[in-house]
């Protein structure tokens, strides 16, 4: 054990609270919402895991993090130790720390969550995470490994890319990612916004895999600048990981109105291209002063308090269930009522309604009732008679889902495809062609950024294999 608390005295520790900007401030700019624990906070918080001989934690966790090992280190102050034990685990614990949903994965499995509140082990792994980017000179160097001469492709910069092209590169093998947009960090960095994960923590975990010798092309659209073939060409194996660009449309009247966006136009306008917060940007946005957002995920959440912070009075979220079928994580919603977000249940959109000049007026919307239970599990929503209404809104943005992006997959006959264009691959990431691997959304649809790395890191153990038997 880490430290002389008795057992009694662990569970009589209660657990922390995460440190928060002020609501009313923070649904005015673009700083981050949660301000991270103090040390004293975390080891105390640290000192609360019982350490069992079970360790469900690590079952939970996608890419296998040794939880028990790095909040131990943590409980008796080894900081450089339990940086150490993470960082080997997990390429990207500072954006894991901050925006996965820990509280149905490893979180939910913790023993103490039984009968009281689980560890905060998302909140310990972002301050461990976080101190070791501002401690970087009391961690030794990653020692680079013997090169094995092969090299690989990774086709995409986002967390099943960067995940997967850590792992390899640890290995010793050459990686090239190729990204299509001109920054790094795929949808971490288009996605999701500022006030949940800055930018600069992000530039700092790609830092950590250029360290290791992972290079990375951007501006490069595999299935335009270059095709499948040709990679294989120049590698030894390649992983898809490019994602579900591809908004799933509305197919209602007025969904081609001037004010109407895609979730993906939104966040990638605001958080990639500057729009909002830089006049001169290349994109702009309208800023509506009524926001209606479509869905109920987190990338809802991240929508309608994106538009709150550029200016909307009136921010709403139109979600056709009730708040108990929403899945968005709870803090989200939480987060996004505190700064004055307003929910519209059980009601579904039927119609976007413009002005004689071209421009979003209102949103034509009926009122829902919860039937019997669907193929999803959730209560189907069925409209009630004579419902229905309008809402005035200026812009309204339809954040319903994503779908993948044919324009890889339009240039390669052999890849083998589902019925919704992802690619078919099999438990560790293999498609149809030898020595061509997939992972994260381009195969699952619209998932979590922590299960893109464990397809990653899963892929990535794979690649090793296929590359070491063909050595």
């Amino acid at each position: 054990m880490c430290n002389n608390l008795t057992a009694k005295e662990r569970l009589a520790i209660d657990r922390v609270h995460m440190p928060e900007l002020d609501a009313e401030l923070r649904s005015r700019n673009f700083e981050e919402v949660n301000q991270g624990l103090a040390r004293e906070e975390a080891v105390r918080e640290a000192q609360r895991c019982i350490q069992c001989k079970t360790r469900p934690c690590v079952e939970g966790c996608p890419v296998g993090v040794s939880i028990p090992e790095f909040i131990d280190a943590l409980a008796a102050e080894k900081l450089p130790k339990a940086a150490r034990i993470l960082q080997g685990d997990n390429a990207l614990p500072a954006v894991c720390g901050r925006v996965c949903p820990q509280e149905s994965q490893c979180e939910a499995r913790c023993v103490r969550g039984v009968k009281g509140e689980a560890v905060a082990i998302g909140y310990l792994e972002r301050f461990v995470a976080d101190w070791a980017m501002t401690n970087a000179d009391k961690l030794r160097s990653e020692p680079l490994p013997t090169g094995t001469g092969k090299k690989v492709a990774v086709v995409g910069c986002g967390p099943a890319g960067l995940t997967a092209a850590g792992e390899l590169a640890r290995k010793g093998h050459t990686v090239t990612i190729f990204e299509a947009l001109h920054d790094t960090g795929g949808v971490l960095r288009y996605g999701i916004p500022e006030f949940r994960l800055p930018k600069e923590i992000i530039d700092v975990e790609v830092d950590r895999l250029l360290a290791l010798g992972v290079e990375i092309e951007c501006n490069v659209i595999i299935g335009k600048t270059m095709t499948l073939d040709q990679l294989r060409e120049q590698f030894d194996a390649v992983f898809i990981a490019n994602g579900a660009g591809l908004p799933v449309m509305l197919n209602m009247p007025g969904e081609n109105l001037k004010g109407v966006y895609s979730a993906n136009e939104f966040l990638t306008r605001v958080n990639l291209m500057e729009a909002g917060c830089n006049p001169n940007s290349p994109t702009p946005i309208i800023k509506g002063n009524s926001v209606a957002v479509i869905g109920g995920g987190n990338t809802a959440m991240d929508c309608v308090r994106t538009a709150r912070r550029l200016g909307a009075e009136r921010a709403m979220i139109i979600y056709r269930r009730s708040e108990a079928e929403m899945p968005a994580r709870i803090e989200e919603i939480r987060h996004a009522k505190e700064e004055g977000v307003e929910f519209v249940m059980l009601t579904a959109p039927l119609e976007i309604i413009g002005d004689d000049k071209g421009w979003t007026a209102a949103l034509s919307c009926e009122k829902m009732e919860l039937g019997q239970s669907d193929e999803s599990g959730r209560r189907k929503p069925v409209p009630v008679a004579n419902s229905r209404y309008e809402v005035p809104v200026d812009v309204v943005v339809n954040a319903i889902g994503t779908r993948s992006n044919p324009l890889l997959t339009a240039t390669a006959p052999d890849l083998a495809l589902n019925k919704w264009g992802n690619i078919v691959s099999d438990e560790q990431g293999a498609t149809s062609i030898p020595g061509v691997f997939a992972g994260g959304d381009i195969v699952r649809g619209g998932a979590t950024v922590i299960l893109a790395m464990g397809d990653g890191k899963q892929a990535a153990a794979a690649i090793h294999g296929f590359l070491s038997g063909a050595a």
